[in-house]
């Protein structure tokens, strides 16, 4: 255990350059005082690291001094050839660039490591789409990577939801995220950080001025709290809805997460028949019935008039269409009705 976390303070430092003991105690999970022991423990055995003092101090290593050592684990070779994925590689033009380096990892690693990683390999695969989904066309993802590994300005022609539909944007690109099958490029326009689908880039074009990326800036981080917000303000309305505990439990399986999951988190107990109240977080009237027609018979809109109004107007619909059907005799194999057409 030991020896793993010495290894792995050496390898913060030659990636890292300077880290402070605090530093260090975070990303390694211990404590300072862990830290000053450790650091001591390399020294003694040869590695060149020293200590800056002062506000702006820290461990480093001397300067050029590299370590081959990685100290990898078995689990850890197999999950890294986990983490690969030709798929989106290939839609950002590394398609190559991953297959040779995914090469030269298997021949680095000694015969046991190598095993568990080809096992890994053959027994796991991700596949980011959700069902029924097909690739969207994002015929400039490679302009768009391209300007994110080179940090420089670019300029698009987006396609939006609200007027004016088509719009130019300059942005300082931060990132892209693939995100179950969809490629978001993270961007800074005009002071504010955003998203923008890449599948709806008109036109892109990467400019000779270098971007500007803000400091300490965090991709996950940044991501995982757009899409909290993001989810959260689509829903601008609600629908109170009764329905059975079934149509309860099949709304993780049909609709969009935050309705199903606000849906579940606001359930009032259930009748002596089955049947429940809760409230549905909902887009519009237009989406709130398009989602909830899902449900069928199992539920019945309370509110808003609105949306009910609609429901009786499907239901009225779906009654002259199917009942005459279901009224009428159906002829049987032996009958002449089967062979005499109307009229």
């Amino acid at each position: 255990m030991r020896a793993g976390r010495l290894v792995s303070l050496l390898l913060l430092l030659q990636t890292r350059g300077r880290m402070t003991a605090r530093e260090l105690a975070d990303e390694l999970e211990v404590s300072v005082r862990t830290v000053y022991r450790d650091v001591e423990s390399l020294g003694s055995a040869g590695v060149p690291i020293y200590a800056d003092r002062g506000p702006a101090g820290g461990y480093q290593l001397l300067d050029g001094y590299r370590t081959r050592l990685t100290g990898m684990t078995g689990d850890e070779a197999g999950t890294l050839f986990l983490a690969g994925m030709p798929g989106p590689a290939a839609e950002l033009g590394l398609g190559s660039v991953l297959a040779a380096a995914e090469l030269k990892l298997r021949a680095s690693l000694p015969g046991e490591l190598a095993d568990r990683a080809d096992r890994v390999r053959e027994r796991f695969h991700l596949d980011a789409p959700g069902w029924f989904r097909g690739d969207e066309p994002t015929p400039h993802l490679s302009t768009v990577a391209e300007a994110v590994w080179s940090s420089r300005v670019l300029e698009i022609r987006y396609r939006r939801w609200k007027a004016p539909r088509e719009v130019t944007r300059t942005l300082n690109p931060l990132g892209v995220v693939l995100k179950a099958g969809r490629w978001y490029l993270v961007a800074t326009a005009r002071e504010r950080t955003t998203a923008y689908r890449v599948s709806n880039i008109l036109e892109a074009e990467v400019l000779d001025a270098t971007a500007v990326r803000p400091s300490g800036f965090d991709l996950a981080g940044f991501w995982q709290d757009w899409a909290a917000r993001y989810e959260q303000s689509v829903y601008t309305a609600t629908a109170t809805v009764r329905m059975t505990e079934a149509a309860l439990r099949m709304m993780a399986f049909v609709f969009p997460p935050e309705m199903s999951r606000t849906a579940r988190d606001l359930a009032g107990p259930a009748d002596e028949d089955g049947w429940l109240i809760t409230t549905v977080p909902i887009e519009s009237i237009k989406q709130g019935h398009i989602e909830l027609l899902k449900l069928g018979d199992e539920a019945e809109v309370l509110d808003p008039p609105e949306l009910r109004a609609r429901f009786a107007e499907t239901a009225r619909g779906l009654a002259a269409t199917y009942l005459p059907i279901a009224s009428a005799p159906v002829p049987t194999a032996g009958s002449t009705d089967a062979l005499i057409s109307p009229g």
